[in-house]
């Protein structure tokens, strides 16, 4: 039987470790994000890496196309495709929400920290749900840009390879809050949130 916010209340067998009110949300994840740990040392290597293909395409074509043109897709890549791109991230983390069993699953944004998030109102989520959750926009749209790249021919691969590299700096909150979960190896971790409240709340299984 999964675990309701009831059973955490329960303070011989959980514990309180952190709260974080919505409006902090930008600084938990800068707190989180200069955490030196090797999943944050992957995460930025991953978009240099990123981005040293947009440089090799960029390269490539060279002196083969106008450079209007050029300029053309680089917005497509470095604007457009990221604005358009949020409702379909924001997506993507409700669906493993949904198949995992979260039912009352919240949509919101704070456009004063610019930040947009998905959340499951008073749903607990093991480390494995939540891992799921952070990591499948990642997952799934940089498999398909580089599959993009990679069979798109000419500016085509210069915007989705700008692309990748921006969806990748996109996803940086979502690997702060999994570097939460990182630096506190080896205890058993739970989490929900009070939308209402604009609340998260962690717990420690003692």
């Amino acid at each position: 039987m999964a675990i309701q916010v009831e059973d955490l209340e329960d303070q011989t067998r959980y514990r309180q470790i952190r709260s974080i009110p919505y409006d902090e949300l930008v600084i938990f994840v800068l707190e989180y994000l200069r955490k030196k740990s090797a999943l944050i040392i992957s995460f930025w290597a991953s978009c240099i890496f990123f981005l040293g293909i947009a440089l090799i395409v960029r390269i490539n074509i060279s002196g083969y196309f106008p450079w209007k043109n050029i300029f053309f897709h680089s917005i497509l890549g470095l604007v457009v495709y990221p604005i358009l791109a949020i409702p379909v991230h924001e997506f993507l983390h409700i669906i493993p929400y949904f198949l995992t069993g979260a039912k009352r699953i919240r949509v919101g944004m704070d456009l004063r920290q610019y930040m947009f998030y998905v959340t499951a109102h008073r749903y607990v989520s093991t480390e494995k749900q939540f891992r799921l959750v952070a990591l499948f926009p990642f997952l799934i749209v940089s498999v398909v840009l580089i599959y993009l790249v990679l069979t798109l021919p000419g500016l085509w691969k210069w915007s989705f390879s700008l692309f990748l590299f921006m969806h990748a700096t996109m996803c940086a909150g979502d690997f702060a809050m999994l570097n939460f979960y990182f630096t506190n190896k080896g205890k058993k971790i739970y989490t929900w949130d009070d939308f209402d409240k604009k609340i998260a709340y962690f717990y420690e299984e003692l």
